[in-house]
C-alpha cells in the first residue's frame, strides 16, 4: 500500500465495470472517486485534486472527449487515460490531441492497466505535496475577477461577490466564447439539476449582468432553451 496515495478520477457508465476497476485500483492502493456522467465527473474534478483522471469516452450527459476538454480548461497538465470500447483510430487521434496520455481499448487486463498507470504516473511526474493549480483569476475587458477573494474589480470599484455568484462567473470564464448549458451550471455550482434551482440561477445571472453593465464589451448572452455564453468583445 502506498504511503500517498494517488488520487484518481473514474469517470465510467457502466458501473459494474466501474466498481470492478475502483475495487481493483483501491486494492493496489489509489484513492478512488467513482462517477457515472460528464456532469457529475465535471462536478468532482472542480471540486477537488486529482493526481490521474480515467475517462470513459462513451459517456451520458457529456462524453469523455468533451469532459477532458473541460478538465483541461482547469488543469492542462493532470495525466488523462482513455477506455474505450472501440479500436477506431480516428477516435484515439481525436484522444490525443485533447492532450490524452493514454489509451485503452475495452476488454482490457488489470495488469496492463497497471502498468500503463505508473507510466502515466512517472512521466507526470508529480511533486509530492505539490497542490492541483486551479485558473482562479480572470481579464473581462476592464474587469478583474479574482474567484479565491471572490472580488470584481473596475477602475470605478471593488465589487464582492457572493461564493454563488462566483462560482457562476467562473463557470463563465471557463466556457468563455462557448455555451455553459443550465444543466452543468446547476450540476456544478448547485449541486443539482432542478427546476426550481434553475429560476434561482436566472436571479444570479441577472446579478452578474448588472454587476458587469460597467463595461458594455462584457455580456452574458443567453442561449435558448439550452444556456448562457460569455462573450467579451475586443
Amino acid at each position: 500500500m502506498k504511503k500517498d496515495r494517488t488520487k484518481v478520477l473514474l469517470v465510467e457508465d457502466d458501473m459494474n465495470l466501474g466498481f470492478v476497476i475502483q475495487d481493483h485500483l483501491r486494492n493496489e492502493g489509489y484513492s478512488v472517486d467513482l462517477e457515472k456522467d460528464g456532469y457529475a465527473g465535471f462536478q468532482k474534478f472542480y471540486n477537488a485534486g486529482y493526481d490521474l483522471c480515467i475517462l470513459d469516452v462513451m459517456l451520458p450527459k457529456k462524453d469523455g472527449f468533451t469532459l477532458a476538454e473541460d478538465i483541461r480548461k482547469i488543469n492542462s497538465d493532470v495525466p488523462i487515460l482513455f477506455l474505450t470500447a472501440k479500436s477506431l483510430t480516428e477516435d484515439k487521434i481525436k484522444g490525443f490531441k485533447l492532450g490524452a496520455d493514454d489509451y485503452m481499448t475495452k476488454p482490457f487486463s488489470f495488469d496492463e492497466l497497471n502498468l500503463r498507470l505508473k507510466a502515466i504516473l512517472k512521466r507526470a511526474n508529480p511533486k509530492d505535496g505539490e497542490p492541483i493549480i486551479k485558473r482562479d483569476q480572470f481579464t473581462l475587458g476592464d474587469f478583474n475577477f479574482d474567484y479565491p477573494n471572490l472580488t470584481l474589480s473596475h477602475e470605478q470599484g471593488e465589487k464582492s461577490l457572493t461564493k454563488k455568484e462566483a462560482e457562476l462567473l467562473r463557470m463563465l470564464c471557463l466556457h468563455k466564447d462557448q455555451v455553459l448549458t443550465r444543466e452543468m451550471a446547476l450540476t456544478v455550482v448547485w449541486g443539482s439539476d432542478d427546476y426550481f434551482l434553475g429560476r434561482s440561477m436566472d436571479v444570479f445571472i441577472t446579478k452578474l449582468r448588472k454587476y458587469l453593465k460597467l463595461d458594455e464589451r462584457v455580456k452574458i448572452m443567453n442561449v435558448h432553451g439550452v444556456g448562457f455564453k460569455l462573450i467579451v468583445d475586443e
